[in-house]
């Protein structure tokens, strides 16, 4: 049920909670579209069951696929427990982006839950959006959270992506000036209303924003890539020493910005360097030649450099589930594995071989929307 306009979740006491707070499942859309998953999506199949299996173990996992690969996503499934498969059209496969944000409220009843709608326009519209059908992503928040008997609240007009926020749980948001003031987004709308949109729509009391994301990061550089809560007053934060890396700049800049900031209960924000894989990961050729593009969707060229980052990872109720890159960058996916343990130590730590999810633009955060443990009002 979408909610009138007039209800938002800030003024109903409702609050994005962190995404190391327990849950009740997670969303996943099975990969399909041949201009984002290359020779069939044979690879990046293979890559989406290794996540599902590994966040099933601890939560249920919705599976979202479209009609012509259902029976497709059936066979790689089958014998899986704690997954339930929903057919649903959609246009491409990055849950994050396009599924409803949850927000929660303590009540009588215990946790409560409903969602959020935003307006999705394929990360910039006609001003640099990467595919032109985007329709059936812009309706799927509403279609999921009918299923699901969540209540929504109606965001739209305001065009936003779940990878683009990164929420503590306890009243601070965190966000890329280089995605959320971005041309193809809310151009009309300044800083500072935008600011007071997500304090509305994700009951934060404070916005922390950071300048940049991952280099050659095709979302005009999502949160989620480069910088995440690990619980409130600590962040992991991209990162290379390699001051001829582009990233070097990129990252600093943000180290700096975080430096200066406190968060809405007034600690300073503690930053644990995660480094980025040591060698750029970039497409090849024979990778390229696998894709089947539409007219005016982003085309991806040999020899591109991939926004590869070890940040782009998710919690489970047991685990943090990270990227793996492999081949020679073996020693920063096995460093990026110690870190996390360290920073971690409730959780396990399974690292999934993604480069095929990395090729399509994303990786396993984007693949991925939590839901949150709660009632749905």
């Amino acid at each position: 049920m979408m909610l009138e306009k007039n209800f938002t979740p800030a003024a109903d006491g409702f609050h994005m909670p962190g995404e190391y707070e327990p849950h009740d499942g997670c969303i996943i859309v099975w990969p399909q579209r041949p201009g984002s998953w290359s020779f069939g999506a044979v690879a990046a199949c293979e890559a989406f069951t290794a996540v599902i299996k590994a966040i099933a173990a601890s939560e249920k996992v919705y599976v979202i696929c479209g009609a012509k690969h259902f029976a497709v996503a059936q066979e790689y499934l089958a014998g899986v427990a704690n997954v339930e498969l929903l057919a649903m059209e959609t246009d491409d496969s990055w849950a994050r982006d396009i599924g409803p944000t949850f927000v929660v409220r303590d009540g009588a009843q215990g946790r409560e839950l409903r969602g959020v709608n935003w307006r999705f326009n394929a990360w910039g519209g006609e001003v640099d959006g990467l595919y032109p059908d985007y329709e059936q992503d812009d309706a799927f928040a509403e279609k999921f959270a009918e299923h699901y008997g969540a209540a929504l609240y109606d965001a739209v007009p305001f065009v936003l992506e779940g990878g683009s926020i990164h929420c503590d749980g306890d009243g601070t948001a965190l966000v890329t000036e280089a995605c959320l003031l971005s041309a193809g987004r809310n151009p009309d709308l300044s800083k500072e209303q935008i600011e007071q949109k997500l304090k509305t729509y994700l009951g934060v009391e404070k916005v922390l924003w950071i300048p940049r994301g991952i280099y050659n990061d095709e979302t005009n550089e999502h949160v989620d890539n480069v910088c995440a809560f690990i619980r409130p007053g600590e962040v992991v934060l991209a990162w290379t020493d390699n001051e001829a890396d582009p990233q070097y700049a990129l990252s600093k800049a943000s180290l700096d910005a975080l430096e200066q900031l406190t968060d809405a209960k007034g600690r300073k924000i503690i930053v644990h360097k995660l480094p980025v894989p040591a060698v750029p990961v970039c497409i090849t050729e024979d990778e390229v030649a696998g894709f089947d593009f539409v007219e005016g969707e982003d085309m991806r060229e040999a020899g591109e450099r991939l926004a590869a980052s070890y940040v782009n990872f998710y919690f489970s109720n047991d685990s943090v589930v990270v990227p793996a890159f492999g081949g020679e960058n073996a020693a920063s996916d096995a460093l990026a594995a110690e870190i996390l343990a360290k920073l971690c130590p409730e959780r396990k730590v399974v690292q999934i071989p993604a480069r095929a999810i990395l090729t399509g633009g994303g990786n396993i955060h984007c693949i991925t929307q939590q839901i949150p443990k709660g009632v749905c009002l």
